[in-house]
């Protein structure tokens, strides 16, 4: 299926792996432009090298006329107003003039509530509801001007069934799923805009193996009986791949998607076992 989406610009934060570049992977593939952002530079860098060079296979693969799509990286802390200034002006992007935002950031400590002081509260906030806000705020108008725009952020399962050691991020991303909902149903619905949240489950990341051990050392398993465990309490048996969220991510910043906004659209492979 053709996304319709080749020659868009397209900003995602947190692709120097995970889920982040599995999304900034997806969207090369489909000929978008993309500014990947992440703190590490050393990362980024070699994350960006990697879709550089996908960009120059898929061109070839889809007949494009060999014109690749363009990977610029910036190295910058989303979660500042310095670092979406940066990525907001990199050289050689679109300014402000993104069609597509892939918000994501790094999810904030596990732990007991009652370990967390006003300062964990407020960095929480400002990494996991504060920053994709802003970055919708600076993007969103001109995404209603132009007469497109796709803006996805990833957030969590468990704005859908509260994880208890993640109790931080349970409350900065409902926070952001608040106000996506009434955003997204503002006027900019009818001029071409959508705003919907990603929720991963468990997905082989370097957060989940964060987690995994959250839990290894809060309930006295290994490691590898915890894995176990969890990948038995999932429908499909297993944890999801990066590629796969990525591809479904691509598929809501496509032309097909354009009837879809306002949504929490969950991906954990069957494990949420409610109906709604």
């Amino acid at each position: 299926m053709d996304l319709g989406i080749a020659g868009k610009w397209a900003l995602v934060c947190g692709a120097s792996k995970g889920l982040g570049y599995g999304c900034a992977h997806a969207l090369v593939r489909e000929g978008v432009h993309v500014v990947v952002n992440a703190r590490s530079a050393r990362a980024l860098d070699a994350a960006a090298s990697r879709l550089a060079a996908e960009a120059v296979e898929a061109a070839k693969a889809a007949g494009r006329g060999g014109a690749p799509a363009r990977v610029l990286s910036v190295a910058a802390d989303i979660t500042s107003a310095a670092g979406r200034a940066a990525a907001l002006s990199v050289a050689g992007g679109p300014g402000r003039d993104f069609d597509i935002v892939v918000t994501n950031a790094g999810g904030p400590p596990t732990g007991d509530f009652r370990e967390w002081d006003r300062a964990a509260w407020i960095a929480a906030l400002d990494a996991n509801m504060l920053a994709p806000i802003e970055l919708i705020g600076a993007t969103l108008d001109g995404m209603a001007a132009r007469g497109f725009g796709r803006i996805v952020n990833i957030t969590s399962s468990a704005v859908k069934a509260p994880i208890d050691v993640l109790g931080l991020s349970n409350g900065a991303r409902s926070g952001l799923t608040g106000f996506v909902a009434g955003v997204a149903r503002s006027p900019i619905a009818a001029r071409g805009v959508t705003i919907n949240n990603l929720l991963p489950g468990r997905f082989d990341t370097d957060r989940l193996v964060a987690t995994v051990h959250a839990v290894a050392a809060k309930s006295g398993k290994s490691v590898d009986a915890v894995r176990q465990a969890q990948q038995a309490l999932i429908p499909a048996g297993r944890y999801g791949r990066a590629d796969e969220f990525g591809a479904i991510c691509a598929f809501l910043c496509s032309v097909h998607a354009g009837y879809v906004t306002g949504q929490n659209l969950l991906a954990d492979g069957g494990a949420y076992p409610g109906v709604f």
